[in-house]
């Protein structure tokens, strides 16, 4: 029952992210859909997987490395999109596809200089702190483009765009914000990095407002896999 529970649960996701698509005017399939993993067994990613998702988010990097590690018979993107520790930079550089939560130089370089060369470079954002919390990591707004000269001057990372986690809100207006903040953002490095491609943000509950403010990736895990 859990494994149809969660292919229902993904299809519903996958319709509301169509809805949006057409209701902000813009082409399908030009939103990406993070599948939220974090706490959940290996079976229910494995059920997902199946239903054809392929981009899996964990937010724990213990956990990350040892999902990854426990299904290489998968062709799975891994994401990271939790706080990370200078401890633990190694495993996520050597293990992960993306790492969403960049937010100090330090980490930027850990990450480069510990990423097998064997690999390609790892995608990495900027996380952004857009609505000002104290209790939330990511970069001040006007720190970003500085960070992003560092990352693009390290050889085993390639800068992608910009992450945030916006402050919870049941009004769209106000989910809707932030992140027209974080998307000025990204569109105004764009002027000077034209590579940069992505802009992630979004949740369960808030899907919708990212899609309409131009989202590319949207991160749900408690609509697809349940809480926790």
């Amino acid at each position: 029952m859990q494994s149809i529970n969660v292919v229902s649960n993904l299809q519903t996701v996958r319709d509301r992210i169509v809805r949006a698509e057409e209701c902000a005017g813009r082409e399908s399939d030009t939103v990406h859909l993070l599948a939220v993993s974090k706490t959940k067994d290996i079976e229910m990613i494995r059920s997902a997987y199946e239903a054809g998702q392929r981009a899996f988010g964990e937010n724990y990097a213990q956990e990350a490395i040892e999902k990854s590690e426990a299904l290489t018979d998968l062709n799975i993107e891994w994401h990271f999109i939790g706080p990370i520790q200078s401890n633990k930079t190694r495993g996520l550089a050597s293990h992960m596809h993306w790492v969403h939560t960049v937010d100090r130089e330090k980490i930027a370089r850990r990450l480069s200089e510990q990423r097998p060369h064997h690999l390609a470079p790892l995608n990495v954002c900027i996380q952004v702190n857009v609505s000002g919390e104290a209790s939330k990591a990511g970069v001040m707004p006007d720190q970003a483009e500085a960070l992003a000269e560092t990352i693009l001057q390290l050889p085993r990372l390639r800068l992608r765009g910009l992450m945030a986690i916006p402050a919870p809100s049941s009004i769209e207006a106000e989910q809707r914000e932030p992140m027209r903040q974080l998307a000025e953002l990204l569109a105004s490095l764009q002027k000077k990095y034209a590579d940069l491609d992505t802009l992630s943000m979004g949740m369960s509950a808030d899907l919708e407002a990212a899609v309409k403010e131009g989202a590319t990736m949207v991160r749900v895990g408690t609509d697809i896999f349940g809480t926790r």
